[in-house]
């Protein structure tokens, strides 16, 4: 079967982009149907499914954007290490079909089962039984994340909010909070490209780093094959954007521009679809697919 995707470049001309959110398929909340409508109530044109390492909900999207007439373009968020540092890499319009790509989807499957593991063996040295199970429940068809204890931890009547959860548990250097050897940088972008997809740096704001290391990693980003990064990722200080295009534009001036909402739930509206736009006078990521958008299997 056959699949033809619109021009995305002129899709992104015809309304409002949206290069990164979730659904039930990973860690959101809304089914992949329920995400494409509420983009289209809130006029987003061009809309990227980019779920945690897995492409299980893209089907489903595609069949609503039709109906919703919004165009789906295929993505994901794969988790990577940059040293000692976990990291996001987002691929956009990759081939669903890639080889590569499913390689690189089954080693985090196995990971992510790994550090589950760890996780509810931590949570329950601490009295809450029970964990691995909920955490799945609560999780269904997604992929098992760390969100996924925190819902359970609120649904079981141990913490009063999913923040708590972090806070107490699941955050930075508490209990939860397992060390994982996530595929590389370098071997994560090369499963991107090898998939004919587009690898753009995730959120560069949101890793706590200071100027000096997110230079750093803009420019291994660049250097390893990387061709975009997130110059918006929801809505965010207007001073920090000005700082991060002057960086880009300094130490990985190759890279292109883009951006999305990371949606995960409808009650955070600093997430809401559609809700940041770029600048006019940068290079959005969507005119390295002017030519390419093509026909894949």
């Amino acid at each position: 079967m056959v699949t033809t995707y619109d021009d995305p470049a002129a899709r992104a001309l015809s309304g409002r982009v949206d290069l990164h959110c979730h659904s039930t398929a990973s860690d959101g909340i809304l089914s992949p149907e329920a995400l494409v409508s509420r983009a289209k109530s809130h006029g987003v044109s061009l809309l990227a499914l980019t779920d945690h390492d897995t492409l299980a909900g893209l089907a489903a999207a595609r069949a609503a954007g039709a109906a919703e007439g919004v165009s789906i373009l295929p993505g994901i968020e794969l988790t990577a290490s940059w040293g000692r540092r976990q990291v996001h890499i987002v691929g956009l319009n990759v081939d669903p079909a890639s080889a590569a790509l499913a390689s690189a989807i089954r080693e985090r499957e196995r990971l992510r089962r790994e550090r589950a593991a760890r996780i509810a063996a931590c949570l329950e040295k601490r009295g809450f039984s029970g964990a691995l199970e909920g955490a799945r429940e609560v999780a269904a068809e997604g992929v098992l994340g760390r969100p996924h204890f925190a819902r359970w931890l609120v649904n079981a009547g141990h913490v009063d909010s999913e923040q708590q959860a972090f806070k107490r548990y699941l955050g930075a250097g508490k209990a939860g909070d397992v060390m994982v050897e996530w595929p590389s940088l370098e071997e994560t972008v090369g499963s991107i490209r090898a998939s004919g997809g587009t690898a753009v740096l995730a959120h560069p704001l949101k890793y706590g780093l200071t100027r000096t290391r997110l230079a750093l990693l803009l420019e291994a980003f660049q250097a390893c094959g990387g061709e975009a990064a997130e110059l918006l990722c929801g809505r965010q200080n207007p001073v920090q954007t000005t700082d991060l295009r002057r960086l880009m534009e300094r130490h990985a001036p190759q890279l292109r521009c883009s951006l999305g909402s990371d949606f995960h739930r409808p009650d955070q509206p600093w997430r809401e679809l559609g809700c940041v736009h770029l600048p006019a006078d940068v290079e959005p990521v969507w005119n390295l697919w002017q030519t390419s958008a093509g026909e894949r299997a």
